[in-house]
């Protein structure tokens, strides 16, 4: 099965390259378009080579440490190595897509908004196919070449989730350093629009939607495929239940083909109703997932097939949920947006307490949902059917990944289109393109984090076989000590990585006020603004800010594990979960809300654009755009990535 896991990764790997090659196929014949694009381009692709030269760096401490620790090896660091080696070129190869898809986005509008969908959603679909192809490849590489090992398989997801936290924090920070200035000085102090060429801030703006939005979003969710997958077949090892290999393997590549014939149904769908065409294709991917798991079932003895198949469709159907559960909180279509758009009226403060309390509440029923899909797992398989219900959720991340990455790719396309003086034909299409990918990247979030805590969940019960420990006591004061410090954890992260964004944007504020005061013929059109000045601030900014909380993640579970015991530990796991994926869910959730109550009221409600209600409404969008695109995001990685930390130094804990 591990072969056919292998072919189906290579034909996601080769299907990516034909989207790329689809997008390439658009000529772009404005000037403007081109160079606009290529300012976007190049500040991507500038930013993406300064952090894998910090990242080599620690790639290649962590490999010494890997090889020297006892119990791990040289194959183990050669494990975390290709793991850090494959999530780096999925980012890669799906920045330079949806660079390129961008500006081709805006040329195609010209052309009507079917040729603009589909050159976005190809461009979208190279980040999430090049995620499940090169993930699977290498789970079916390791497995093949280590038939007798799979612990190995725990340094190529530690791998993974190492570049997945770097690139979601410094993504994070990079692209809300360039927002919150570009809205701050460019919208509220000189009332200009969201993407006037005039301000400083846009191109470095529009470069931080793709580290962000595209390689940060892609790492994440890479990281949980990966995550589920060996957190699966490691709980099929260790608990004796090895005849059930075959069945995770299949099921892993029948979600690639799933993701694969979505993605081609959506790309055969009309623009008219873009939202309804990316909710078949998901739809549609998650139903073939069912059949496939439904006769993959036969591999087992007649009662464990249906019972392994029960556990997967748990899963499945948590995802679907929470990411409608998303959409009801965060579209401006429901209840929730529409009253925080109305709390503007009356001023920013009722606009954040709005956002705040409906962000809190929004974590009620998601909660519910996993938990009950948690439950409902275990019953039908023990522990083992927690991770397949995270595979479950996870095995069509290639659809998911491809719908969420047509957002960013979408939003740079109506800049482009703003910038280089389109049409408003054009400015129409665009601007309608990405109200729906607003919509799709809430639901990602959402959809991130329920994998992330099912991920998680499945990780930590790994570690708990890997240290031999049966229960947790919460009596016993050295795991009430790991609760404790496990649950500060989550918002020691979020305030490092807030308090980043917050001086960011500082700099990135006085620069922008300081060419709009020395250079004023930059608002009469006359003098072109320095954006270089602005994205290399945004650079350095994330470079350096995302080291520490790199390192707070790594280091914590170590030092409590080699300190205070594997009890401990667990504690510690146990802890930052629970606050991890609450808080993930509030501040993904109210970000989203405040951002879209923006759009809403930009939309001519409650006062409409240059009121005193969108000034509101524009800082309360401020206020959620670290909480939604750094701190949230990145808390996923960091209770997934301490449980797989946990796991691959158990042996120091023993």
């Amino acid at each position: 099965m591990e072969i056919s896991l292998i072919l189906a990764a290579t034909a996601a790997i080769a299907f990516a390259m034909m989207q790329g090659m689809d997008v390439k196929r658009i000529q772009i014949t404005d000037p403007r378009i081109a160079e606009i694009g290529g300012y976007i381009h190049s500040g991507a692709m500038a930013y993406l080579g300064r952090q894998y030269k910090v990242l080599t760096i620690f790639v290649a401490l962590l490999f010494i440490v890997l090889t020297i620790t006892p119990g791990l090896g040289l194959t183990t660091a050669l494990a975390f190595v290709l793991g850090a080696l494959f999530s780096v070129i999925a980012g890669f190869c799906g920045m330079k897509a949806a660079t390129s898809a961008n500006m081709r986005t805006a040329q195609a509008a010209g052309q009507g908004p079917t040729e603009a969908f589909r050159a976005a959603f190809s461009g979208g679909s190279v980040m999430g196919l090049m995620v499940v192809g090169l993930g699977a490849l290498g789970v079916g590489i390791i497995y093949l070449l280590n038939p007798g090992n799979l612990s190995v398989l725990t340094g190529f997801s530690l791998g993974a989730s190492s570049i997945a936290l770097f690139c979601r924090v410094g993504g994070g920070i990079y692209t809300k350093a360039a927002d919150v200035g570009a809205d701050l000085v460019g919208k509220v102090e000189a009332g200009i629009p969201e993407d006037d060429p005039r301000n400083p801030a846009v191109i470095a703006d529009n470069v931080g939607d793709n580290v962000g939005d595209v390689a940060g979003m892609g790492s994440d969710l890479f990281e949980s495929y990966v995550g589920c997958i060996v957190s699966a077949l490691l709980l099929a090892a260790m608990s004796g239940g090895a005849e059930i290999l075959p069945y995770i393997l299949g099921l892993v590549a029948a979600g690639i083909l799933s993701s694969i014939l979505g993605i081609l149904v959506v790309k055969m769908g009309k623009a008219r109703d873009a939202q309804a065409t990316l909710n078949l294709g998901t739809y549609l991917s998650a139903v073939l997932l069912v059949i496939a798991a439904f006769f993959l079932g036969w591999l087992l003895p007649e009662r464990e097939g249906l019972l392994a198949f029960a556990a997967v469709v748990s899963g499945i159907t948590a995802g679907l949920l929470i990411g409608r559960l998303t959409e009801a909180y965060t579209s401006d279509r429901y209840k929730p947006v529409q009253e925080i758009a109305a709390s503007c009226k009356t001023g920013a403060a009722t606009n954040i307490l709005s956002g705040l309390s409906y962000g809190m509440l929004s974590t009620v029923w998601p909660i519910l949902v996993l938990a009950g899909a948690t439950l409902a797992s275990y019953y039908f398989c023990g522990i083992l059917g927690i991770a397949l219900a995270a595979l479950g959720m996870l095995a069509t991340v290639g659809m998911v990944i491809s719908v969420d990455a047509y957002g960013p790719v979408a939003d740079n396309a109506g800049g482009i289109a703003e910038m280089s003086g389109q049409p408003d034909s054009v400015r129409e299409i665009t601007d309608q393109l990405d109200s729906v990918g607003n919509t799709t990247a809430a639901i990602g979030k959402g959809f991130s984090i329920g994998s992330a805590a099912l991920t998680a969940l499945a990780l930590f019960a790994s570690y708990a076989l890997a240290v031999k420990l049966d229960t947790i006591n919460i009596l016993d004061p050295r795991v009430m000590a790991g609760l404790l410090i496990g649950g500060m954890l989550s918002f020691l992260f979020s305030a490092l990585t807030i308090s980043s964004v917050s001086r960011a944007a500082n700099k990135m504020i006085d620069e922008v006020r300081r060419q709009f005061r020395e250079a004023p013929g930059i608002m009469a059109g006359t003098q072109k603004p320095d954006y270089a000045r602005c994205v290399d601030i945004s650079t350095q900014a994330a470079i350096r800010e995302m080291i520490l909380p790199g390192v707070v993640a790594i280091a914590s579970p170590v030092a409590v594990g080699f300190f205070l015991g594997k009890e401990a530990l667990a504690g510690l796991l146990a802890g930052a979960t629970v606050t991890g994926v609450l808080m993930a869910v509030m501040m993904a959730n109210a970000g989203g809300a405040w951002d879209n109550a923006k759009k809403y009221i930009e939309g001519g409600y409650s006062g409409g654009k240059g009121s005193e209600s969108h000034k509101a409404a524009v800082i309360g969008d401020t206020v959620g755009d670290p909480l939604k695109d750094t701190a949230g995001p990145s808390i996923n990685i960091l209770i997934k990535l301490m449980s797989m930390v946990a796991l691959v130094f158990a042996p120091l804990f023993l």
